[in-house]
């Protein structure tokens, strides 16, 4: 079964019952400049300890992420902006890192080498300005040209009819990230339609 990580999580009863259905990563977004960031007086409400926990960074400053990964006791860093190499490098000595790339036609999937010795997964989500969050996909195809190995999520405008699809693309693609496709407004989840897609992996 693909492992699904819900995206975007910002208010406690909504995260409550999201964590009910036991995806495997649930992400909280630390980026000022999204719709759903957690806010500054976020308080992580208590989930099972089998969900993993991931911040999500934009171009953040170092000791900012650690800080906020030892507030919160996140399991993950996602690094969603235009991070190097070298920094994932140093930050994976603390913290397990998913770097994310925003894909489009243009994309050179050479660059990914630089990274992989640094990362646990990478996550392919559509390119855009906003980093994330658009509900627009990019062409899945790009990823056949995907050629190391560490395993992927992908992301971008994922719906109920491209999980029915099954539309995965290699082994190294483990995972699939949802966030504005299954809301009911931004940062909160619409627990029917994420029971319905948890319903739909488990066939």
């Amino acid at each position: 079964m693909m492992k699904v990580k819900v995206c975007g999580m910002k208010y406690a009863e909504n995260i409550i019952q999201a964590a009910e259905l036991k995806p495997d990563f649930m992400g909280f977004i630390f980026y000022r400049n999204s719709k759903r960031f957690v806010g500054n007086d976020f308080a992580m409400p208590l989930v099972d300890n089998s969900i993993k926990k991931v911040g999500v960074f934009v171009n953040e400053k170092m000791d900012l992420i650690l800080k906020t990964v030892e507030k919160h006791n996140l399991d993950f860093v996602q690094l969603h902006g235009t991070e190097s190499a070298q920094f994932c490098n140093d930050l994976s000595k603390h913290v397990n890192i998913i770097k994310a790339f925003g894909i489009d036609a243009s994309f050179d999937f050479s660059l990914l080498s630089t990274y992989t010795a640094y990362c646990n997964y990478f996550l392919f989500d559509t390119k855009s300005d906003q980093y994330g969050g658009t509900g627009l996909s990019f062409d899945r195809n790009l990823l056949k040209n995907y050629s190391v190995s560490v395993p992927y999520f992908i992301s971008g405008g994922i719906d109920i009819e491209e999980i029915k699809n099954n539309n995965t693309h290699d082994d190294n693609c483990i995972g699939l990230d949802v966030n504005s496709k299954f809301e009911s407004s931004p940062g909160i989840k619409d627990i029917n339609k994420l029971k319905l897609m948890m319903n739909e992996l488990q066939r």
